[in-house]
C-alpha cells in the first residue's frame, strides 16, 4: 500500500530546482506537504530503526498558511516513524542552525520573497547539507508522485524546542562586535523573519550583552501579507523606504532582509544600494585574513572584482553555477571557507556551509565598526566596486534554445571572446563580459553584463537585449 499519489503537472508547478514552492492551496496544500514530509523520511532513511537520526527539525516563517503546513509535514514525518522537532518561528538560516546544531535533516516552511499567497518548503540533510534536484529532491518528487510507501510501525512523536537564543549566541560568537565604534544602523525587515531574529542577534532579547549599535527598526511587524513592500531586496523598488530613512536620519548604513531573512542587502550612508558582489569581496578579504591561502567560492554572475580581490589577498577563487546546492557542494569538495552569490546569499564554512544573511550583516558591521571614526560605507567598499554592471535583466522568450543559439552565433565567433557553458552562456573579453542563462522555473532568459566603463556596458547590454527581443 502507498499513500495518495499526486499529478505530475502539479508537481511540475510546485517542485522547483532547489525547493517546493507555489500558490496555497491551489498548488501547495496540507496533503502535499504531508507527502513531502513522509517522502523526506523515506528517501533519507531517517527512522532510527534503520540507522538514521530518527528525527526531522521543522521551522516556519510568518505567513498565514505556514503553521498548517508545519503540522502537515509533522504528520508525514511522524507517520513514517520519525520524530518531528518543531522550532517555531525561524529564519531559514535559523533552521540551518538547528539542523547543524542537532545534526538532523530539516524542513523550513517559507516562500522567501514570493508573494503573500505563496508558500513553500526548503529541505536540507543533517548538518544543513543541501537538498536539490541532484541531491535528493528528484527522488522525493518521484515518491510523492507515485505514492509514499505506508509505514506500519510505531509513529514518531512531536517535540517543541526554542533555539532562537542559541542561534543568536552562536552568530555573535563567530563575529565579535563588542569592540566596534558606535554605529547607527537602519534595518528594514520587510515584515519578514528579520523582525524576529534581529532583536535577538543585535539586541539583548536573547540575554546577550548590549552592542554599541543604535538599531532603527523598520517594518519589524511579522506579517505575511507584506503590507509595506515586498520582502525582496533584490528589487531596487523595495529599498526605496530604507534608502530614504538612512538619508533622513544620518545613519551609517542600512540593512534589508528578504522574507525568510536568509539574504541581506546593504545600502550605504547616502542610501545607495551596495552591490552584493562588493559585499562578497569584503567578506572574502576578511575571511582570508583569518584563513590565509584559503579557497573561496563565487558564482559566475558575481563581479570580476571578486576573484581579483581573492587573488590579491592570497586566496584561491573557484567559480561555480548559480544556486545554493552548487555553492554548498563546491564548498564541501574544495574545503572553501566562504562563498558568495550576486543574489545576496552568503555561505560560511563555520555555519555548516549554509547561507546566512544575518552573519553577512555582522561581517559588514564589524568591518565598518573597526575603521576610524568618520569612515563611511562607501569609503570602506570603494576598493571592491571596480566595474559597471547592468544588474540582472529578465526577457520572456518563446524559444529559449533558439534565442541562446542566436546570441552564441553573434558573440562566440570573434577572436577576443572566450565562451563557456558552465551555466547558460558566458562570453568574456578583456573589457567586458556577460552571462545569459535560462530560468529554472519560467520561459525567461536572465542577462548580466559587466564592463570596464558604463558606455561599453550599455552597448553590450542593449545589443544582447535587441537580439533576444526581436
Amino acid at each position: 500500500m502507498t499513500s495518495t499519489a499526486f499529478a505530475a503537472d502539479r508537481l511540475d508547478r510546485v517542485i522547483k530546482a532547489y525547493d517546493v514552492r507555489g500558490r496555497v492551496p491551489e498548488d501547495l496544500d496540507s496533503g502535499l506537504a504531508q507527502a513531502v514530509g513522509a517522502a523526506l523520511v523515506e528517501v533519507l532513511a531517517i527512522r532510527a530503526d534503520g540507522g538514521g537520526p530518527g528525527a526531522v527539525v521543522i521551522g516556519h516563517d510568518m505567513r498565514a498558511s505556514s503553521s498548517e503546513l508545519v503540522d502537515a509535514i509533522a504528520r508525514g514525518v511522524t507517520g513514517q516513524g520519525a520524530d518531528a522537532i518543531l522550532i517555531g518561528l525561524a529564519s531559514t538560516d535559523g533552521l540551518y542552525f538547528a539542523s547543524g546544531l542537532l545534526e538532523l535533516p530539516g524542513a523550513m516552511v517559507t516562500a522567501s520573497h514570493n508573494p503573500a499567497g505563496d508558500n513553500g518548503i526548503k529541505l536540507c540533510k543533517a548538518g544543513a547539507a543541501p537538498i536539490g534536484q541532484e541531491s535528493g529532491l528528484a527522488e522525493i518528487r518521484a515518491m510523492v508522485q507515485y505514492g509514499v510507501p505506508r509505514f506500519d510501525g510505531r509513529s514518531g512523536s512531536v517535540h517543541h524546542r526554542d533555539l532562537l537564543a542559541d542561534y543568536a549566541a552562536y552568530l555573535r560568537s563567530l563575529v565579535d562586535l563588542s569592540s566596534i565604534r558606535p554605529l547607527r544602523v537602519v534595518v528594514d525587515a520587510g515584515s519578514g523573519m528579520a523582525g524576529h531574529t534581529v532583536p535577538a542577534v543585535l539586541g539583548t532579547a536573547a540575554g546577550l550583552p548590549g552592542l554599541p549599535l543604535d538599531v532603527d527598526e523598520m517594518y519589524f511587524d511579522l506579517d505575511g501579507t507584506f503590507p509595506h513592500h515586498e520582502a525582496n531586496p533584490l528589487d531596487p523598488a523595495n529599498l526605496i523606504d530604507l534608502s530614504a530613512h538612512v538619508r533622513e536620519t544620518g545613519a551609517d548604513l542600512g540593512l534589508a532582509f528578504d522574507g525568510d531573512a536568509d539574504r541581506c542587502f546593504v545600502v550605504d550612508e547616502l542610501g545607495r544600494p551596495v552591490s552584493p558582489s562588493a559585499v562578497t569581496a569584503l567578506i572574502s578579504a576578511r575571511e582570508l585574513r583569518r584563513h590565509p591561502g584559503a579557497t573561496i567560492i563565487h558564482n559566475l554572475i558575481t563581479s570580476r572584482t571578486v576573484p581579483e580581490v581573492i587573488a590579491e589577498h592570497g586566496g584561491t577563487a573557484v567559480r561555480t553555477r548559480v544556486g545554493h546546492s552548487f555553492i554548498k557542494a563546491r564548498m564541501a569538495d574544495t574545503g572553501a571557507v566562504f562563498g558568495g552569490e550576486h543574489s545576496g546569499h552568503f555561505y560560511f564554512a563555520d555555519f555548516w556551509r549554509a547561507d546566512s544573511g544575518m552573519l553577512a550583516a555582522l561581517h559588514v558591521l564589524a568591518a565598518l565598526g573597526h575603521t576610524a571614526r568618520g569612515t563611511t560605507v562607501s569609503d570602506l567598499l570603494a576598493t571592491y566596486d571596480r566595474y559597471c554592471a547592468s544588474g540582472e535583466i529578465n526577457s520572456k522568450v518563446a524559444d529559449v534554445p533558439a534565442a541562446m543559439d542566436m546570441v552564441r552565433a553573434r558573440y562566440c565567433t570573434g577572436p577576443d571572446a572566450v565562451c563557456d557553458d558552465l551555466d547558460g552562456l558566458t562570453v568574456t573579453t578583456p573589457t567586458w563580459w556577460f552571462n545569459l542563462r535560462p530560468s529554472n522555473t519560467e520561459p525567461l532568459l536572465r542577462l548580466n553584463v559587466e564592463a570596464n566603463d558604463d558606455i561599453t556596458m550599455q552597448r553590450i547590454r542593449d545589443d544582447v537585449l535587441a537580439l533576444l527581443r526581436r
